[in-house]
């Protein structure tokens, strides 16, 4: 039995005992727990908080598939309970939804697209160049784009094109480090250089580098120069991911933004800083101010993720086998739901995997923005992170009420984009897409009656 199959009879079960189907966060679960991910993991994956998970959807969760199936079932024991359902009945007999051969093929959206998945759509030339870069000795490419845009998916397969051409790949995310980690430079620094041996199979030997008379990045510099690089004979790509994080320290990104330009410029004059190349994951800019001299994002090739245009829509359309969506009449049928969510690629992919599953576009996007609609976990989500912070409920009732452009103060501004709720010129912001433009006008005023 594949994932498929098991949702499948997940959804059968549940649809027979409580009349509706899993939500987007049970499928997050379902899928998470396939791959035997931990709670932190999955969270990660799909960017909720790990408490939300261990402390409210997870128990929720199994507690509810238990009674669906009629016996105790947790993480550890579900894909046996689903296996014991799927003998009871065929598929024939799942009611209601019609889950054609079409299920074979589709992929719930949560997370980065994985290598192999043929619902990845290159933005051309941005992988191409990617590619080519990342080639070049000590070279640095920097993604930026509002979260859930695809900048994790490029990274991976920028790490993919490199170790065939004999390069040593180590992956950071940001967003997985302990919040102890931020308290001090040397502590985070020393984080790095740790992390980056372990994965290349290097004893960490940071107290025979670490001299706290000369510094934490002069101390961090020479453990990469004369340890990491001199140990390891072929180059390195090192991947920094969500390093927007650091963003919010700034006791932090003050010294090691300006620390990662230097390791770039060490490369033109010192040949073995020529085997590190950085690529640089980030939601937004710093909206720390950094000398021009310092700061690392303006050097290097930039890459700004953008929105996927109308044919490349249409060409995942008809990946996920809709055949409405082939030709001129196609782009004219997806026209809808480009209106509602632009061409964010998590919002329309989620769409068209619902669509695939012979659900009415008509009634979804008259859902769209409601609590019974396929987004209605995606904005709690943002709802609930706009409820912890006021300010920026604030700042984004302004720009969804409001008829034109709103100037917002910096780190307001930079939060929401980091969000992907607003989109920026300047300091001036106006809502992403028509989805949250309606949902949070409504909730945010709604709040305020409160």
């Amino acid at each position: 039995m594949n994932f498929e199959q098991a949702l499948d009879v997940a959804n059968a079960a549940v649809f027979a005992k409580f009349g509706r189907y899993l939500t987007d966060v049970e499928t997050i679960i379902v899928m998470g727990a396939w791959q035997n991910q931990t709670y932190e993991q999955i969270a990660d994956a799909a960017g909720y908080s790990v408490s939300y998970f261990t402390r409210d959807a997870g128990p929720k969760f199994w507690k509810f598939l238990s009674q669906a199936l009629g016996e105790p079932v947790s993480k550890t024991n579900f894909q046996a309970a689903l296996e014991r359902q799927r003998s009871l009945s065929t598929r024939a007999e799942i009611p209601s939804k019609d889950f054609d051969s079409n299920d074979d093929v589709l992929e719930f959206p949560s997370g980065p697209v994985p290598l192999h998945s043929p619902f990845y759509i290159e933005r051309f030339p941005i992988e191409q160049r990617a590619y080519a870069q990342i080639s070049k000795p000590g070279s640095l490419i920097r993604i930026k784009a509002p979260k859930q845009m695809g900048k994790t998916s490029l990274m991976h397969r920028i790490l993919a094109h490199a170790k065939p051409a004999g390069l040593r790949t180590v992956q950071l995310n940001l967003q997985r480090a302990d919040s102890t980690i931020f308290t001090s430079l040397d502590k985070f620094l020393r984080w790095l250089c740790a992390n980056v041996s372990r994965q290349l199979d290097l004893e960490p030997k940071l107290d025979e580098y670490w001299d706290e008379d000369i510094g934490s990045k002069v101390s961090c510099t020479l453990y990469f120069q004369s340890y990491v690089l001199a140990k390891i004979d072929s180059p390195i790509v090192l991947a920094l991911d969500d390093v927007n994080r650091v963003f919010e320290y700034p006791e932090i990104s003050t010294d090691f933004l300006p620390l990662l330009r230097s390791w770039y410029e060490d490369a033109a004059e010192l040949e073995i800083w020529q085997k590190l190349r950085l690529v640089v994951v980030h939601a937004t800019e710093a909206y720390i101010p950094l000398d021009i001299n310092q700061s690392p994002f303006n050097v290097g090739l930039p890459i700004k993720l953008p929105e996927l245009n109308v044919e490349q829509v249409q060409d995942l359309a008809i990946r996920h086998k809709l055949d409405w969506a082939k030709g001129e009449v196609g782009k004219q049928n997806l026209a809808p739901l480009l209106a509602m969510v632009g061409g964010h690629p998590y919002l329309i992919r989620l769409a068209l995997y619902h669509l695939a599953r012979l659900e009415s576009l008509e009634e979804l996007l008259q859902a769209s923005y409601t609590v019974s609609g396929i987004y209605s976990d995606h904005l709690r989500r943002h709802l609930a992170n706009l409820q912890e912070h006021l300010e920026l409920a604030a700042a984004l009732k302004r720009v969804v009420v409001a008829p034109e452009a709103v100037t917002l103060e910096a780190i307001a501004a930079y939060k929401l984009e980091s969000m992907g709720l607003v989109k920026l010129e300047g300091n001036r912001a106006i809502p992403s897409c028509k989805l949250y433009q309606l949902y949070f006008r409504e909730q945010l005023s709604q709040a305020n009656e409160h």
